[in-house]
C-alpha cells in the first residue's frame, strides 16, 4: 500500500503548464512540484507539515550493508 495519499486534481491547462515548466526546471515531477508548492504556501501561512519517511530510493544495500550506488 502507498504511504501517499492519492486524490483526483483538477487544474486549468495555463496553470498546469506553468507546474510542469518549473517542475522542469527543479528536475521533479508535476507531483512533486505540487507537494513542493503546497508546501511552501502552508509554511508562509504558519502551518509546519513535516515530510514523512518514505521508502529509501536508488539500490538497496549489498550484503555488507554498505550502498553500492557506482553504477
Amino acid at each position: 500500500m502507498s504511504a501517499k495519499k492519492a486524490f483526483p486534481l483538477r487544474l486549468d491547462p495555463a496553470l498546469h503548464d506553468a507546474v510542469q515548466r518549473l517542475a522542469d526546471a527543479e528536475l521533479r515531477s508535476v507531483n512533486a512540484e505540487i507537494e513542493v508548492l503546497l508546501r511552501e504556501a502552508l509554511g508562509r501561512r504558519g502551518v509546519k507539515v513535516p515530510v514523512s519517511k518514505g521508502a529509501k530510493r536508488g539500490r538497496p544495500p549489498g550484503p555488507s550493508g554498505e550502498r553500492n550506488d557506482d553504477a
